[in-house]
């Protein structure tokens, strides 16, 4: 039902795109990449791996709306449709570690946003730098409109999305809808 959802008559941003680099507020070297990686083979797998790896040991109880799976094999099946999919993915790496991962699903018109960031790097501006980056690689490549839901109690991420634009659009259930412009209404 994208076509029912109500947008911000003003665009969010301008953010810039991937990739990118820079120190977390705990000292560490962030870089953020668009994924799938330009390499292909052993490295691109590598990749992939680590993705699959951040997810299995993400925390149970920020897990939301049954996202990430729990299981190995549903985390791996999960990532093979939202990364082959016609959206896009950004992937914040710590050395060969990831510390988060974002993706625009497309959704008719529109695109659906998720963010992830594993439990050891949150609280340290990586989830604000990968949000920004994921909608400045989607403002990049035609993306105009995003949406998103999140459970209304989950202060932390309801201002995160405020503060890089997101207006709430929905308020009626225990989720809150939220969307953003990224371009120019025409």
């Amino acid at each position: 039902m994208s076509g029912d959802r109500i947008y911000p008559d003003d665009r969010a941003g301008p953010f810039d795109p991937p990739p990118l680099t820079f120190a977390d507020r705990d000292g560490r070297d962030i870089e953020i990449r668009p994924y799938p990686p330009d390499a292909e083979g052993e490295e691109g797998e590598a990749e992939f791996e680590a993705l699959v790896s951040m997810y299995t040991d993400f925390d149970p109880a920020d897990r939301a709306q049954g996202i990430p799976p729990s299981r190995e094999a549903d985390v791996r099946s999960w990532l093979e449709t939202i990364l082959g999919g016609e959206g896009f993915n950004v992937v914040a790496w710590d050395g060969d570690a990831v510390a988060g991962h974002a993706t625009l699903v497309r959704d008719g018109e529109a695109y659906e946003l998720a963010i992830f960031v594993l439990q050891a790097y949150q609280g340290a501006g990586i989830g604000t730098r990968l949000m920004e980056a994921l909608l400045g690689y989607g403002a990049a490549n035609g993306v105009e409109k995003v949406w998103l839901t999140v459970e209304r109690w989950n202060r932390a991420a309801v201002g995160l999305y405020k503060k890089v634009g997101f207006e709430t659009s929905d308020a009626e259930s225990f989720e809150l809808e939220m969307t953003a412009r990224l371009a120019d209404p025409e």
